[in-house]
C-alpha cells in the first residue's frame, strides 16, 4: 500500500507540473522585470531575519 501511495503523489505531482506549464511561460513572458535597487531590498529583510534567527539560537545557548 506504502508503494502504491508513493506512485500516486509522483503522477499527482507530474500531473500539476503539467498543469501549471502554461502559467509560468505567461509569468516568464508577462512578469515584471528586476530594477536597480531590487536586490538590496530583498536582501535588507533577509538578513535581518537570518540575524534575528542567529541572535535566537546564540541566546538558547
Amino acid at each position: 500500500m506504502e508503494l502504491a501511495l508513493k506512485i500516486a503523489a509522483a503522477a499527482v505531482m507530474v500531473l500539476m507540473l503539467f498543469y501549471l506549464w502554461p502559467v509560468y511561460k505567461r509569468w516568464q513572458e508577462h512578469g515584471p522585470k528586476a530594477e536597480k535597487g531590487d536586490w538590496q531590498a530583498a536582501i535588507l529583510p533577509l538578513a535581518a531575519v537570518a540575524g534575528f534567527v542567529i541572535l535566537l539560537i546564540l541566546a538558547v545557548r
